[in-house]
């Protein structure tokens, strides 16, 4: 005769019941870990994410000077396939310098912008289109009223294919008289960036309401999107 098999139901039964007693009361126990302590139970691959460089996450980087660096982040930030735009200071000898160092004119830097950009949405040759037409290329250490070295146009090349594209660009321009003097836009080897200090960073979307950033920025943010509208940012 076969055995009935309510006993062995009800055993099943308690076994369950008694594992999910001892899950709720893990889960109900206080505990005095502390937010740091909870963040490694992260995975070490998601965790991790944050200290790869831009270039092992498939991103590539661009470093531009074109005069003062609060114009050219704004108008940089709204390109497609820019992941981060970082005012700082490169092409000069003082490691870690100051505004006003560089204001001096003494360290050789010149006020940049490092553009970090996905080269599937948007190239290398796209970033030089936009570069050319911000600025005047052929003013020697000039933009308008701000005079010095730190406002020189440079283009500082991370790779021996930016470099090829950067001087290509810029002797077509030269033949095809798009401008009435000579390019004298420096393009030279990456070497340090020094990121400005946190008050330069992000400053027309921070200032906006403040009278440079509205007489000055506004009106080429204006126009630059007017002309680069097929390369813009949804909002």
């Amino acid at each position: 005769m076969q055995k009935p098999l309510i006993p062995f139901i009800l055993l099943a039964a308690l076994a369950l019941g008694a594992l999910f007693l001892f899950r709720g009361s893990n889960d109900m126990k206080p505990t005095t870990a502390t937010h740091t302590d909870n963040s490694a139970s992260i995975p070490a691959e998601v965790s991790a994410l944050s200290s790869i460089s831009p270039e092992r996450q498939g991103l590539a980087k661009a470093t531009f000077g074109t005069g003062c660096f609060w114009c050219t982040e704004a108008l940089f930030q709204q390109l497609k396939g820019v992941q981060s735009v970082t005012s700082g200071y490169s092409g000069g000898k003082v490691k870690n310098p100051t505004y006003e160092q560089v204001c001096s004119g003494e360290t050789g830097h010149a006020e940049v912008v490092q553009v970090v950009y996905d080269p599937k949405v948007i190239s290398f040759v796209d970033l030089l289109e936009v570069f050319w037409k911000i600025h005047d290329p052929t003013t020697l250490n000039q933009q308008g009223n701000d005079v010095g070295t730190q406002y020189r146009s440079a283009i500082f090349y991370h790779d021996a294919e930016q470099k090829k594209l950067a001087e290509e660009y810029k002797q077509k321009l030269d033949k095809s008289g798009a401008f009435n003097r000579p390019i004298v836009t420096e393009i030279t080897p990456y070497g340090e960036f020094y990121s400005a200090e946190k008050y330069h960073q992000n400053y027309f979307n921070d200032n906006s309401n403040q009278g440079y950033c509205q007489f000055v920025i506004q009106p080429k943010l204006d126009k630059f999107k007017q002309v680069f509208k097929d390369k813009l940012k949804k909002n």
